[in-house]
């Protein structure tokens, strides 16, 4: 029989909404070229909602048996994305004695020049990098100082090579919370989809701020099992608990 090459399950949890968030809301709605954010974007932290969203959302999970909740939490080293993570574990979202492990590759998509910027801001400093953005497209287009879309998932192939490498055995329950980008091309990933049909469900809705994507492992689909979709932006979890359900993109629009 094939070893398992999977965890049992798998949760990927975008963070709570922050700060930038809400700036990001204020510079379009008075149609500034440049969001308002003091701190580095690492530091950026959880609003009062994502604070109310990550809590929400970890006392869903603890209302699971101790065998159905996750027992390994991954987390991005953005400040946001490790409250979130926090705050799921204090309200006994995780199972056993499982504590939070920092990993860089899950940290957010880097924006380069072009971070800060919204839409107009971009068109009005770097209006040769919108155009190539343009012309390109989201997926390959890489601003000077940032990634594209392919080099983030050049990290996250490695992230899922250490999960099935050290969270494979049965009984392993991994929870990963980051950031849109990464939801999306984890999905890529294990999914084994194109450009066009990772670009296409990105079109459809933004991630929502503590919206679950789902797998579970189908052991009889493939030797060592193949990880399923059971649910993708899945917010209900929220709106059970009567925290407010948010969208909103981290990047600027011209260049998420």
């Amino acid at each position: 029989m094939a070893r398992q090459h999977w965890p049992d399950q798998l949760w990927i949890v975008r963070h709570g909404e922050s700060a930038g968030n809400v700036a990001r809301d204020a510079a379009y709605a008075a149609n500034l070229s440049v969001i308002d954010i003091a701190e580095r974007d690492v530091d950026v932290p959880l609003s009062a909602r994502g604070e109310e969203q990550s809590q929400a959302l970890g006392r869903w999970f603890a209302a699971k048996p101790s065998g159905e909740r996750p027992n390994v939490l991954l987390a991005s080293p953005y400040l946001r994305a490790r409250q979130t993570a926090a705050r799921m574990h204090d309200a006994n979202g995780v199972a056993g004695d499982a504590t939070m492990r920092i990993d860089e590759r899950l940290r957010e998509k880097e924006f380069g020049i072009l971070d800060r910027l919204t839409r107009m801001g971009i068109e009005q400093r770097f209006p040769d990098q919108a155009a190539l953005r343009a012309r390109i497209g989201k997926f390959y287009f890489r601003p000077p100082g940032g990634e594209s879309w392919c080099d983030v998932i050049l990290r996250l192939r490695s992230v899922l090579d250490s999960v099935s490498l050290h969270h494979s055995e049965p009984g392993d329950r991994v929870l990963i919370v980051a950031h849109q980008v990464i939801v999306l091309c984890l999905r890529y990933l294990i999914e084994g989809m194109t450009e066009e049909e990772i670009l296409t469900i990105d079109r459809a809705a933004d991630v929502a701020n503590c919206g679950v994507t789902h797998y579970r492992l189908d052991r009889h689909a493939a030797p060592g099992g193949t990880l399923r979709l059971e649910a993708y932006n899945f917010v209900a979890p929220l709106e059970e608990a009567g925290a407010p359900v948010t969208s909103k993109p981290d990047a600027p629009a011209g260049a998420k």
